[in-house]
């Protein structure tokens, strides 16, 4: 039996990985939030920026934390086309669920139909991305442990749709953002200690990439999507926003029509 790290770099990649976590729960649940209160193709588009930060998020937690992921007696790799198909069903379920909700009529069943389809989309995301996993020997996990990593993904993906539906203060959603990434990372650990790893040492090079290789890049590509996108939501003008403007430039084209009213000298000599 090989003896499983899964901090080999300390508490920076557990961390980091809970960083990345909450932003990514912080913009979805923010983004949904703005979509709740649009319509027609501004509620889309906003889905869509919720669906790929949630996404972004959990896929990117569960990635951070895996270079910190070691197996002794074996090296490790990544085969590059589960990986990304990983990422792709993460996008995917996080999406139906946030569509659920901003689109149901019956918001307790759209909660509950999002908040298992997502959940159980997120774990098997998480499954998905371990079976890229190249390594000198075979894997294999308990049973009890991965029913109780899926009950945690459910439990949490349904709590941050809630959030969606019933969180609208800023303070709030930092609140609700952070007992998200727990639960997202809580569900990342519970998973990796159903693993157990028999390692059968070989001289055959193992096939895909090293985390350096692939991990690492993509992860920090996708984390600077979640930086700007952040700083994209934060800049733009909520619906409150917009109609203020709307008002003002009413007011200022009403108070622009008595100055120059039909009939007004000053409209035509420009005096």
């Amino acid at each position: 039996m090989g003896h499983l790290d899964h901090a080999t770099f300390g508490w920076l990649t557990p961390v980091l990985s809970y960083a990345m976590a909450s932003i990514g729960a912080a913009l979805g649940l923010r983004c949904t939030v703005r979509a709740l209160h649009t319509t027609g193709r501004s509620r889309r588009n906003w889905l869509l920026t919720a669906a790929s930060a949630l996404g972004t998020g959990i896929w990117t937690m569960h990635f951070v934390a895996m270079l910190g992921f070691g197996v002794t007696g074996t090296d490790i790799r990544y085969d590059v086309g589960l990986t990304l198909l990983s990422l792709i069903v993460a996008m995917v379920v996080v999406g139906i669920g946030v569509f659920a909700v901003g689109y149901g009529r019956n918001r307790e069943r759209a909660l509950l139909t999002g908040g298992l389809t997502t959940g159980v989309g997120v774990a098997s995301m998480h499954y998905l991305g371990m079976a890229a996993i190249h390594l000198h020997g075979e894997v294999h996990y308990d049973p009890a442990m991965v029913t109780v990593s899926v009950v945690i993904a459910v439990v949490a993906a349904t709590a941050a749709l809630w959030g969606a539906l019933n969180i609208h203060t800023p303070g709030a959603v930092v609140l609700a953002s952070l007992g998200m990434g727990a639960a997202v990372s809580s569900m990342h650990y519970t998973g990796m200690l159903a693993v157990g790893v028999e390692v059968a040492p070989s001289a055959a090079p193992l096939t895909g990439a090293t985390s350096m290789q692939f991990i690492f890049p993509l992860t920090v590509g996708l984390g600077s999507y979640l930086f700007l996108t952040s700083a994209f939501v934060a800049l733009s003008p909520t619906a409150r926003d917009a109609d203020a403007y709307a008002s003002a430039s009413a007011e200022r084209a009403r108070h622009t029509g008595r100055l120059t009213a039909p009939g007004d000298p000053s409209a035509a000599t420009g005096s």
